[in-house]
């Protein structure tokens, strides 16, 4: 029997940055007919996590809010009318709760975990059965605690809009979550992969995972060019811009005619220098991705299974109690891959 209270953090505002995280203990809600109880086993961070307590984030918030999008857990109670769910059924949350399939809509905003509603950094959540996805038969809680976010957004990045094809090329910006599963999806589909790296030991491991060809973007600042003549000088066809104003100039000199940048964050800054009518002159089309809906993160997990694809989480896994310094461990961009907080 699930117990009646449960330890979570909540971000209490903008006000104190990481200070505002607290772990507080509250009552479990009573589950409703088409809710489930899920104990969750692990979260992890995304950049969103970090600045929606600095007051950064461009998309609505709440407080106090438990915070994290990304959570896997194991299903221990259902409503009574649940249909789709049963004890004991590994899942893992949706980003947008209200986003179950289609494009993206203005309704979807104010559905976000961790932003609006509670998110993945508890003991026990109640969510709506659509508001989970199978977990992969094939992952851990660890690892599936990966996909809510980052690995939806590539995948939305790559079959969203223009569906990746076998023979293209993917150019993939630095070694966070979204990066790295592009790379993942993409060599899954038999792409080509360029990315990019300031780092020679993050070039190394960029490689082992299967990247084509691999720029050290601090040594070579017209590192778009350079992408571009990798390939023939016909350009890449699906650019996952991370990097906002430092980085779009160049994802603009790499991308072929009728190639697709999608822009996703703004690491380097939201100012842009480019202007879009440089999507004209280059014949290509930049579309911002705000995740995905519920459909494709269920085609996003049988492609893991079939695949047998794993997420790269960083080697250091932050017990429950020990969330601000996971915080602060990826501001200070030490990890590698996907942060995780395990949860006990």
């Amino acid at each position: 029997m699930a117990p009646t209270n449960t330890k979570q953090w909540s971000v209490t505002g903008t006000d104190k940055d990481f200070d505002g995280l607290e772990l507080i203990e509250k009552p479990i809600p009573k589950v409703g007919e088409n809710e489930v109880l899920v104990k969750l086993h692990a979260a992890s961070l995304n950049y969103r996590d970090l600045i929606i307590p600095k007051g950064q984030y461009p998309f609505p918030s709440k407080f106090p809010v438990v915070p994290a999008s990304d959570g896997a857990g194991e299903v221990v109670e259902v409503g009574s009318k649940v249909s789709q769910w049963k004890k004991g059924d590994k899942v893992v949350t949706l980003f947008n709760q209200g986003h179950q399939y289609g494009p993206a809509h203005a309704g979807i905003i104010p559905t976000g975990l961790g932003g609006v509603l509670d998110g993945a950094l508890r003991q026990y959540g109640v969510f709506n059965e659509t508001g989970l996805v199978k977990a992969p038969a094939n992952l851990s809680y660890v690892e599936a605690s990966t996909l809510t976010c980052a690995a939806l957004t590539a995948w939305n990045a790559l079959y969203g809009l223009k569906q990746l094809k076998p023979g293209q090329t993917v150019l993939v910006q630095g070694t966070g979550g979204v990066s790295i599963f592009g790379l993942q999806f993409a060599k899954a589909a038999g792409a080509k992969v360029i990315a990019t790296t300031s780092s020679k030991e993050k070039e190394a491991t960029l490689k082992k995972l299967g990247a084509d060809h691999v720029i050290n973007y601090k040594e070579d600042t017209n590192w778009g060019e350079t992408a571009k003549k990798l390939t023939g000088g016909v350009g890449v066809d699906h650019i996952l811009e991370v990097g906002g104003a430092n980085t779009l100039p160049q994802s603009l000199a790499a991308i072929k005619m009728e190639g697709v940048i999608s822009i996703i964050g703004f690491l380097g800054g939201g100012d842009a220098a480019s202007s879009i009518i440089q999507c004209l002159y280059n014949l290509c089309t930049a579309r911002g991705v705000y995740v995905g809906p519920r459909a494709m993160m269920e085609e996003m997990v049988l492609a893991i299974e079939a695949n047998d694809i794993h997420p790269v989480v960083d080697k250091e896994v932050f017990a429950f109690e020990k969330t601000k310094e996971a915080y602060e461990y990826m501001w200070q961009q030490k990890h590698f891959g996907k942060l995780v907080i395990k949860i006990e």
